[in-house]
């Protein structure tokens, strides 16, 4: 990383296009060796104006509501393929006009909507819940216990599935393709008499393919397994792993208080702009920083708002940290600008992108009036 931080205000977060580059090649390898088709998951990652770019890699984009599913037909083209676990009836329309793929999280939604469909481009997919998963948190977790995601094989049998083009399922979180497969196995002895019938298969998210040691050769054997087995199509919806480790979120300290430790208060919230460090939770890494009394001098570090919880976490650093000094925060293009927020007012973090010909350049500045429209 040698993009010079110095001249930016805070807070802001700085895509480096190199990085979303890098990994993207690395998925096109996947899609050039099965002939699989990859869409992005824009809940993770939308920023758009990158959009052009991923479009040269990638096939479409994967929705989860109207305005997602406008955004990646608006701005990348291609395919899209939404899922919700329900429609509202006065967006169905829209949302058949936009999308390629619109797939069901019950029967019942199916039943509701499946003449419009008839009438339409859209090819119609059904969500199935293999009730196998091996996430560990239940929140991320759409196999857990009751959930509300996906058919389970007692309520898939004995209904009608002359219509539906495609299953989708999507039982990880940044796994590897040891856990894809076990997941295959399972999927393929519940669900495989109704794959046979089938134009495509969806693998949905949580695919690590770009984090270091995953196992592509595994992937590959997963894809090619369902393709050949069935003939079918077979598509990825990976978010993180199109902007895995390809952005920051630059702070910089504006006051040090003392409570039997020293607390470094920043310009970004863990609540406002980092909501998953308090979601999942946790402990994103600073360039140049340790873990608590790794190094010489130790802070909590925390953010603007009122919460008393917004905590980022307890860090070390090799000198001590003055108000002025900027911190970066690594792996902040993901599940940071689509879930941030305007709690108490706190002004969003501008957006930069980095590449080798132009630099470092602002794409989009914050303001007032950005939280006002939110409000009434």
């Amino acid at each position: 990383m040698d993009i010079n931080f110095d001249n930016i205000a805070t807070p802001c977060y700085v895509v480096d296009e190199r990085l979303i580059i890098k990994n993207l090649e690395i998925l096109k390898k996947v899609t050039d060796s099965t002939n699989c088709r990859i869409l992005l998951a824009q809940k993770a990652f939308s920023m758009f104006s990158l959009y052009p770019l991923i479009g040269k890699y990638l096939n479409g984009t994967a929705a989860s509501s109207l305005n997602e599913a406008k955004l990646g037909h608006d701005e990348m083209g291609g395919e899209v393929a939404i899922f919700s676990p329900a429609y509202k009836e006065e967006e169905f329309d829209e949302i058949l006009a936009y999308s390629d793929h619109v797939i069901f999280n019950s029967f019942s939604q199916y039943n509701r909507f499946k003449n419009k469909i008839k009438n339409s481009k859209s090819e119609c997919g059904l969500r199935i819940n293999p009730e196998y998963s091996e996430i560990k948190t239940d929140i991320y977790n759409p196999c857990f216990k009751y959930s509300r995601l996906g058919i389970t094989l007692e309520n898939f049998e004995e209904n009608d599935i002359s219509g539906i083009d495609g299953l989708h399922f999507h039982t990880m979180c940044e796994q590897n393709s040891d856990v894809l497969k076990r997941t295959i196995k399972v999927i393929d002895e519940k669900f495989g008499k109704y794959i046979q019938k089938m134009k495509w298969v969806n693998f949905g998210g949580g695919h690590h393919i770009t984090a270091p040691g995953y196992d592509i050769q595994t992937l590959i054997e997963c894809i090619n397994f369902i393709k050949n087995k069935y003939n079918v199509e077979v598509y990825l919806e990976p978010g993180e792993a199109i902007a895995l480790n390809a952005g920051y979120l630059v702070s910089s300290v504006i006051d040090i208080v003392q409570n039997q430790m020293e607390i470094a208060i920043l310009d970004t919230s863990a609540a406002c702009h980092m909501p998953d460090v308090l979601e999942m939770p946790y402990r994103p890494n600073i360039i140049g920083a340790g873990a608590m009394n790794e190094l010489k001098y130790s802070y909590r570090l925390g953010g603007p708002t009122c919460l008393a919880g917004d905590i980022i976490g307890d860090y070390s650093f090799n000198k001590l940290l003055s108000v002025g000094d900027k911190l970066v925060f690594c792996d902040m293009a993901i599940y940071s600008m689509v879930k941030n927020n305007t709690f108490n007012g706190i002004n969003l973090p501008s957006i930069y992108v980095y590449n080798e010909k132009e630099g470092i350049k602002l794409i989009k500045q914050f303001g007032y009036e950005d939280f006002k429209s939110r409000l009434s």
